[in-house]
């Protein structure tokens, strides 16, 4: 400051263009230097940011990838520049983000935002940076880091997530009827019993078998029996709530969960179902009945222990005539 008080006003406005040029010109050869020595996929460059002042230095790239123009890039860049063009739901973990190192919590400045474009899309950067430059008093001055466009890896990464929730789906439904499998009913049932502990709801479930299946498969083939199980399936559907849970337990075997529902109301969804399924008319024109076996869920009693009972209703019921519902 000594040194500067000795210039004329007109000798400063030169000396401050001097080095107005020398930043142009550091700042061009440190864009081409970039590029040849960080040529990872994504990568913006190196930029800096003058806490005191608010200016940051960056790449021109930086912007450019926001589909902005050369021409439309400001003389001077303050912080706001960027933040201003953060999505609302990453706004405040990247400014948290900066706090934290500003303020000597993190060693580094490290986040992952979407930032906005100039046709009104989103991008993703990967930002990574640390201060540099400390006043004697140990203030941050100076911070420097590194910006890459992480766009196409968070597009394939969505992608891999959907397609891993697909395959997840996927292997909780059964195939044919597409329904819950034996699978997914379990974890259901798993879920209501702890449901029913906790709160001292009551539930139920509920198997149904159709009467004389093997017959129907024998007589008509197993392309026909398909069928009839695919509309027994959407007919249970049909008929029950949707908070009701029901599967294909196996075979012709289907499995029903039905949440809140004491034994005398189960009674009274069991012979719904058994009456519709009595009184349609399957693929062939076939006729076909279904036995079926309810149970109320009591204290304690193991996941096993309650398809077993339900079980042994279902067998109740095949054993005392078919077409019929014990419990």
């Amino acid at each position: 400051m000594d040194d500067n008080a000795n210039f004329s006003r007109e000798e400063l406005i030169q000396k401050i263009g001097e080095l107005q040029n020398l930043l142009d010109a550091l700042k061009a050869e440190k864009d081409n230097q970039e590029l040849l020595a960080f040529p990872w996929i994504g990568n913006l460059g190196n930029w800096y940011w003058s806490i005191g002042s608010n200016m940051v230095i960056c790449n021109d790239q930086k912007i450019l990838t926001l589909g902005y123009d050369k021409e439309e890039i400001p003389e001077k860049i303050g912080f706001e520049y960027f933040t201003a063009r953060l999505h609302p739901d990453d706004y405040d973990r990247v400014m948290d983000n900066m706090r934290s190192h500003l303020y000597g919590q993190t060693p580094i400045y490290e986040v992952t935002y979407r930032i906005q474009t100039k046709d009104g899309d989103w991008k993703w950067f990967y930002d990574r940076g640390k201060i540099t430059v400390r006043s004697d008093s140990g203030k941050p001055e100076m911070v420097a880091g590194i910006v890459f466009d992480v766009t196409e890896q968070k597009r394939m990464e969505q992608l891999l997530a959907d397609q891993n929730q697909q395959l997840l789906e996927l292997s909780r439904v059964d195939f044919l009827t597409k329904v819950f499998n034996r699978r997914a009913l379990y974890e259901k049932l798993e879920y209501e019993i702890s449901r029913s502990e906790r709160y001292l709801y009551p539930f139920s479930i509920l198997m149904v078998d159709i009467d004389y299946f093997k017959k129907v498969n024998d007589t008509y083939g197993h392309l026909t029996g398909d069928r009839i199980l695919v509309q027994v399936a959407e007919m249970i559907g049909n008929t029950i709530r949707k908070t009701d849970i029901f599967g294909r337990y196996g075979g012709e075997e289907f499995l029903l969960i039905l949440p809140e529902i004491d034994r005398q109301s189960g009674i009274v969804v069991a012979e719904k179902i058994r009456k519709s399924i009595q009184d349609a008319t399957f693929a062939e024109n076939i006729k076909i009945t279904a036995s079926l076996g309810l149970v109320e869920y009591k204290h304690g009693t193991s996941i096993d222990d309650l398809v077993n009972a339900a079980d042994s209703m279902l067998y109740a019921a095949k054993k005392n005539g078919r077409n019929r519902v014990e419990s």
